[in-house]
């Protein structure tokens, strides 16, 4: 069977739709000719006057006598009253993130509001591809974990045109660093100085870490680990720090653990890990090795995963509030929306991570 062929104002008028969704053509600013257009997509004016006609009916447009077709300042009224937040994570079906939306979405569904959900496989350009599609969206609000936060933010016009179009947004986890949208995250810095803590009062005092550093919290779980060594006066091994990126965090981390435990001196007696997927891997080679946990390392990971208590020997953690954190958020951005031009908030909340501590960790 044959489709009948999308006529072409129809075709005219989703790609002028383009345009307003991705912010070519801004609010109150002034639509091309009909003419203009007619020459561009070749095609007549009264094509253009039916597609351009239909928008104005619908809101998205408004005419000036004598001057013009013109961008609507909002969306239209049907539009603007369904009530889309958008969520934008980094990963979305494994490790804390589904804890994180669960969280979230358990907020808007009672509230009213529904959710769209997207995710960067920590992929800068693919946090573009995303925020395109979420912004193609009639949303009230966003979500948004940040791409590899440590490494700039190559997107910041996207950002910039939802702070243009009045879209409120807020980041979790962290912040890039040159936005001042409200974030909620973890106080990272202080979950890295709780772990050295935690192990130098047990005795250690030759401790390895193994900190992620294309996102801030790596970078601020390690500034914790290197400042309570400071602290308490602990010598911090100069090969004791391995730091590594996302593609190498199935390698580096696995190679630099097996040279360390193979040192006849100076061997670490434990490790602090950026997370709990990484401890995982760390203690399969302390096992390699022919050491054990604890008797021989202690392991410290962190988030309070589901993987923490998975394995023989349970992991001592920083506990990661990924559920409540996923809540505040959704309130958060519903108080947001409902109270645009009022909304007045400190710009950061900082959730101060809690030690668990369970079977890997022993006393010298």
């Amino acid at each position: 069977m044959s489709t009948k062929p999308v006529p072409k104002y129809i075709q005219l008028k989703q790609e002028i739709m383009g345009w307003l969704q991705g912010s070519r053509i801004l609010p109150n600013e002034r639509m091309p000719t009909e003419h203009e257009i007619a020459e561009q997509f070749k095609m007549s004016r009264q094509t253009v006057r039916q597609a351009l006609g239909e928008l104005e009916q619908e809101g998205w447009l408004y005419r000036v006598q004598g001057s013009g077709t013109y961008v609507a300042e909002a969306a239209p009224k049907s539009e603007r009253e369904i009530q889309t937040i958008g969520v934008l994570t980094t990963y979305i079906s494994d490790y804390i993130f589904p804890s994180i939306v669960r969280g979230a979405e358990s907020i808007f569904r009672a509230k009213g509001y529904r959710m769209l959900l997207s995710s960067t496989d920590n992929d800068k350009a693919r946090e573009r591809e995303s925020l395109q599609m979420l912004l193609a969206h009639p949303l009230a609000g966003i979500i948004i974990e940040p791409t590899r936060s440590a490494e700039g933010n190559p997107n910041l016009d996207f950002y910039l045109s939802l702070e243009y179009r009045n879209i409120p947004f807020l980041m979790i986890n962290e912040r890039y660093m040159e936005m001042d949208c409200p974030c909620i995250k973890m106080d990272d810095e202080a979950g890295g100085f709780k772990a050295v803590d935690h192990l130098v009062a047990l005795g250690h005092r030759r401790i390895a870490g193994f900190f992620k550093m294309d996102d801030l919290q790596g970078v601020n779980r390690m500034k914790g680990f290197i400042r309570a060594h400071h602290e308490r006066q602990i010598p911090l091994l100069p090969d004791a720090v391995i730091h590594y990126v996302t593609e190498e965090k199935y390698t580096k981390p696995y190679e630099a653990a097996l040279t360390l435990l193979a040192k006849e001196q100076d061997r670490p007696t434990a490790f602090v890990c950026y997370n709990d997927e990484l401890a995982v891997q760390l203690i399969a080679a302390i096992r390699e090795s022919g050491l054990t946990v604890p008797g021989d390392i202690s392991v410290v990971g962190y988030d309070d995963s589901t993987l923490a208590t998975a394995m023989e020997v349970k992991l001592t953690t920083l506990a990661h509030p990924k559920l409540d954190l996923g809540i505040q958020a959704a309130e958060t951005i519903i108080d947001m929306i409902e109270h645009k031009g009022e909304y007045a908030t400190e710009r950061t909340k900082i959730l101060v991570p809690e030690l668990i501590i369970r079977e890997s960790t022993r006393s010298i």
